[in-house]
């Protein structure tokens, strides 16, 4: 009941501004003791109610588009493996999202079920971009293939989102991740192991690894304001991801699997970025096909990338 009485009181206080900008008399209006209008403001509420719907329409649209100006472009990046049946909904969902400029990037990893014919055909009002693999070479040559096709047009100061492909990621936080970079936040972590976050429709045995590699790679590399090391849904600095690239080149990733996310993290952390967390929500109830993890063989990476990370050197330059 309470949003729709504050959208109710949102667009009255809208249509008050469009009638007193329409006579030139933009105002906060003022009350007598007695808790009424003074008489000027009453005239102006009265004037108000002529103020068609579709001027209100064209404000608000407006001052959206002003919004969306103010903020970087975010390329979206989606890996994506036979999700033809949520990669859809996903777009439709992007699409819809008009707070933010976005640049869609679907890397098809092979898939054999028609998700690149998805991804071709878009969504309305949405720019997506296709990079295919013809085969399936692994989340973590997808993600790189991604985020190497974002950085030969992205400036610097635009954003990379690297976001599941499955739906089980909410789009509506691509907002505040991108806010948080403009804010001087040089990666955003959608965390769900902060305050409102949640991973309570995901299976028993993904929630268990998820707690066990946060405490491992917590405890172990003491990481500061991080406290889910293998959320794959992120926001990057650009300039952040170029100065990576630059020292590692094609080593950036070599990870093939849900282990790539760390991996990423761990190297970016020697450029010294400024890390924060967003609360997620994890809507795995909306996942269409089966999993892809298998649960050995993360583990198995998670222990080998912690090991390889101990072992070798830090770069032998500033990154």
């Amino acid at each position: 009941m309470a949003a729709p009485l504050t959208r109710m009181l949102r667009v009255h206080c809208l249509r008050l501004q469009i009638a007193a900008a329409v006579r030139g008399q933009l105002e906060v209006f003022t009350y007598d003791d007695g808790g009424r209008m003074t008489t000027a403001d009453e005239q102006l509420a009265t004037a108000s109610r002529g103020i068609t719907a579709q001027q209100v329409s064209r404000v608000v649209e407006s001052r959206a588009a002003q919004e969306r100006r103010t903020r970087p472009l975010a390329h979206v990046i989606l890996p994506a493996y036979n999700e033809v049946d949520s990669l859809a909904p996903l777009l439709q969902r992007l699409g819809r999202s008009d707070a933010v400029q976005l640049s869609v990037w679907v890397v098809d990893d092979g898939s054999t079920d028609g998700t690149g014919q998805v991804a071709a055909q878009g969504a309305p009002g949405l720019d997506v971009q296709v990079v295919a693999h013809p085969t399936n070479l692994g989340l973590g040559q997808a993600v790189e293939s991604g985020l190497l096709a974002v950085l030969q047009t992205a400036s610097d100061d635009d954003v990379v989102i690297v976001m599941d492909a499955d739906d089980t990621h909410d789009p509506g936080l691509i907002e505040a991740m991108t806010d948080a970079i403009v804010a001087g936040a040089d990666i955003v972590i959608c965390s769900r192991f902060v305050q409102g976050g949640d991973d309570s429709t995901a299976p028993w045995f993904r929630r268990l690894l998820s707690r066990m590699a946060a405490e491992l790679f917590r405890v172990t590399l003491r990481s500061e304001g991080v406290n889910d090391f293998t959320s794959g849904f992120r926001a990057y600095r650009v300039s952040l991801l170029r100065r990576a690239t630059r020292h590692w080149g094609e080593r950036l990733i070599e990870e093939q699997g849900f282990a790539c996310m760390v991996e990423l993290l761990l190297k970016l952390r020697h450029c010294r970025p400024t890390i924060v967390e967003v609360p997620l929500v994890l809507r795995y109830d909306r996942k269409q096909g089966a999993s892809k993890l298998r649960l050995r063989r993360t583990v198995a990476q998670y222990v080998k990338l912690l090991l390889r990370d101990r072992l070798a050197p830090p770069p032998y330059r500033a990154v």
